[in-house]
C-alpha cells in the first residue's frame, strides 16, 4: 500500500511541476511535442493537436518536450516549419518563464496543500491549561538510548499506569510528575500510532538525562498536547503560504548546510526511504499525509532551483549566460553538460538508494 501511495504522490507532483513548464509554454507560443508522465519506454501515447500525451514504463519522474530545446532541432528543421515556435528562437524572458514555471507550480501546491490541512483541521499544538477534552498528548520527540526509545515518536499517550494508580489522557505535567513520583519503579504508558495500531511500553526512570538536573529523574521523552483545529478560508490561506515560506527556508538551508558539508547526510532518504515515509504519514490520516506531499513538493521545487546541469536550475544558467553574451551556446557543449549533470544525478540517486536499502537490513 505504501509503495502505491508513493507513486500516486510522486506522479501527482510530477503532473503538477511538468504542467507549470507545459502551460507556459504553450502560452508563450512554443511548440510542446510531448508530455510524458515517468520516463521511457513508453507504455501508452495518445495525440492531441500538436501534443503527444504518454504514460511511461519508469514512473520516477516526467517531462515535457519542447521543440527547439536542444537547438539543433531549428537548425535543421524544413523551411515550411514555423522556426520562430522553438523553445530557443523564443525571447530570452520566456524561456526562463518557462523553466521557473514549474517550480513556481510546486511551491503554488505545495501552499494549497497546506491551506487545505488547515481547512480540514490540522492538529495544532496547545497550551495544556487552554487544552479541551478533545486534546490528545503526543510524542513529540526520543532521547536516544534513554528508556523512552520503547515509545514511537507520533504516537498518541492514551494513559499511564504506575504503582496503584491510572491515568487516563494524562497532561505532560502530570506525565511528569508520575515518572519523579514512580522513580526508580517503571511506569507502564499505553499508546497508539495512527488509526490501527498501538501497545504498551514499560519505561523505567534513570537519572542523567536532564544535563539541568542530573539527579532527577527521567524516561527521555518529549510530550506536547495537540489539539485538531479547523481554520476559516482566509485564515488558513495566511497560514499555508506561512508553512511554505517556512518550508521553502528550511529546506534551502538544509540543503545548503548538505552542500557544505555541514549536514548528516545518513538522513537523507530517497525513493526507497520516502516510500516508507508516505506510509508512515498515511497512518496518522488525510491531514499528515497532505502536510507531507506539501513538504516533497517544496524539496522538489529547491532542488530543481540548484545551478546544476539537467535541472531547471541550470538550464536557467545557461538562458542567463546567452543573455549577457548574447551569443548561443553551441548545442553540442550544451547537451554533453546537461548529459553529465544527468548521469551524475542518476549516480547520487543509486548511491542514496543504497543507502535506503541498507538502513532496511
Amino acid at each position: 500500500m505504501s509503495i502505491i501511495l508513493f507513486l500516486l504522490v510522486l506522479f501527482v507532483l510530477v503532473l503538477v511541476h511538468e504542467w507549470g513548464h507545459f502551460i507556459v509554454a504553450k502560452k508563450t507560443g512554443m511548440r510542446v511535442d510531448e508530455f510524458g508522465i515517468g520516463f521511457p519506454p513508453k507504455l501508452y501515447g495518445i495525440k492531441k493537436g500538436e501534443t503527444e500525451y504518454t504514460l511511461n514504463a519508469l514512473p520516477l519522474g516526467g517531462f515535457v518536450k519542447i521543440w527547439g530545446e536542444n537547438y539543433e532541432d531549428v537548425a535543421g528543421a524544413d523551411a515550411e516549419v514555423d522556426k520562430s515556435r522553438g523553445f530557443s528562437s523564443r525571447p530570452k524572458w520566456a524561456q526562463a518563464l518557462v523553466l521557473v514555471a514549474g517550480i513556481s507550480m510546486n511551491i503554488l501546491f505545495a501552499w494549497f496543500l497546506f491551506s487545505l490541512t488547515y481547512m480540514i483541521g490540522a492538529p495544532t499544538a496547545v497550551d495544556e491549561s487552554l487544552a479541551t477534552d478533545k486534546a490528545e498528548l503526543i510524542v513529540a520527540g526520543v532521547l536516544p538510548d534513554s528508556p523512552g526509545v520503547a515509545l514511537p515518536a507520533g504516537a498518541v499517550v492514551t494513559s499511564i499506569a504506575y504503582g496503584d494508580k491510572s491515568i487516563t489522557k494524562p497532561t505532560p505535567t502530570e506525565f511528569s510528575k508520575a515518572v519523579v513520583a514512580i522513580a526508580p519503579e517503571p511506569i507502564i504508558v499505553s499508546y497508539t500510532v495512527g488509526e490501527n495500531s498501538g501497545g504498551n511500553a514499560t519505561l523505567i526512570p534513570v537519572k542523567g538525562l536532564i544535563k539541568e538536573d542530573l539527579d532527577r529523574y527521567a524516561v527521555g521523552v518529549s510530550l506536547a498536547m495537540f489539539e485538531t483545529v479547523k481554520m476559516p478560508f482566509f485564515t488558513a490561506i495566511t497560514e499555508g503560504f506561512n508553512s511554505t515560506w517556512y518550508g521553502f527556508k528550511q529546506i534551502s538551508l538544509g540543503l545548503v548546510s548538505m552542500i557544505s558539508g555541514q549536514a548528516d547526510l545518513s538522513q537523507v532518504a530517497g525513493p526507497v526511504g520516502i516510500v516508507g515515509m508516505v506510509g508512515e504519514a498515511a497512518s496518522f490520516g488525510i491531514t499528515a499525509l497532505l502536510t507531507f506531499t506539501a513538504i516533497i513538493s517544496l524539496n522538489l521545487a529547491v532542488v530543481n532551483l540548484l545551478p546544476f546541469p539537467a535541472l531547471d536550475g541550470g538550464r536557467l544558467v545557461f538562458v542567463l549566460i546567452e543573455t549577457v553574451t548574447k551569443k548561443q551556446i553551441p548545442p553540442e557543449w550544451a547537451g554533453r553538460v546537461n548529459l553529465v549533470g544527468f548521469a551524475i544525478l542518476m549516480l547520487l540517486m543509486i548511491a542514496v538508494t543504497y543507502s535506503d536499502i541498507t538502513k532496511l537490513l
